[in-house]
């Protein structure tokens, strides 16, 4: 029996989708005929973002903290098949001794507690055969000094990917798990700083390069089409966790 060509007749919700991997993702689903819908913190990104999909892109302004606008934003929704959650913020590195707790707690508020309030909210609207796919990172299985917080976000993530792959079951989920990735994560640090971050972290890796995020939503489109996965974590890092 045929498969299905593509994303036709998909829709496609991408939270955190007006830059970055999300964008990425959805730019390369809408050319597989995805009905994609952006969500995002702002209003303007989420026009450009929706400008340059082009097509029949959608989107709204979300505060994904907000558990009632959560909430509303998908009761308002209606039915769909792909639930991604990308949105983050730029990456807390600091040693032990000078971790301010109040900016630990807003990490796990964006990166975890939002993303379990769009999964809560989200699975009941997910159409069968539908999935969920959520984001992570390599900090969780290869930490440097200095990335306790990060790598504390990333092993909770994967934690909870196998557990609401159980939980939702039939509904599939699984997470993403990029390493070094050119996109606004790095933004605390100036282009100099980025830029050298970069070339120094590409010359260790086995392909020799730091990853695009083109490169990463690949993943994510496997994660929705391959129709059997579940509760796994899909590691894009260029080689990171084995140098």
């Amino acid at each position: 029996m045929p498969r299905e060509n593509g994303f036709e007749n998909k829709r496609v919700v991408i939270v955190g989708g007006s830059s970055g991997i999300g964008l990425a993702v959805a730019k390369e689903a809408a050319s597989q005929g995805a009905d994609v819908v952006i969500v995002s913190s702002s209003a303007e990104r989420v026009q450009e973002a929706i400008k340059s999909i082009g097509g029949e892109a959608r989107g709204q302004a979300v505060d994904v903290s907000d558990e009632k606008a959560v909430e509303s934003f998908f009761t308002n929704l209606g039915g769909f098949d792909h639930l991604i959650f990308t949105a983050g913020d730029s990456l807390q590195l600091n040693d032990l001794a000078k971790t301010d707790l109040k900016q630990a707690r807003h990490a796990f508020e964006l990166s975890y507690w939002s993303a379990f309030a769009t999964v809560k909210y989200g699975s009941p609207q997910i159409r069968k055969g539908g999935s969920i796919v959520l984001t992570t990172g390599v900090a969780g299985r290869r930490p440097h000094s200095g990335w306790v917080i990060a790598a504390s976000v990333c092993g909770t993530i994967e934690a909870l990917t196998r557990a609401l792959a159980i939980e939702l079951a039939p509904i599939r989920v699984n997470a993403v798990s990029p390493g070094v990735v050119r996109t606004n994560l790095w933004q605390n640090m100036s282009s100099e700083e980025k830029e050298q971050l970069f070339e120094s972290v590409g010359k260790r890796l086995p392909v020799g390069r730091v990853g695009e995020a083109h490169d990463i939503a690949q993943a994510y489109l496997f994660l929705m089409q391959e129709g059997f996965g579940t509760g796994q974590t899909v590691v894009v890092d260029g080689g990171t966790v084995l140098v």
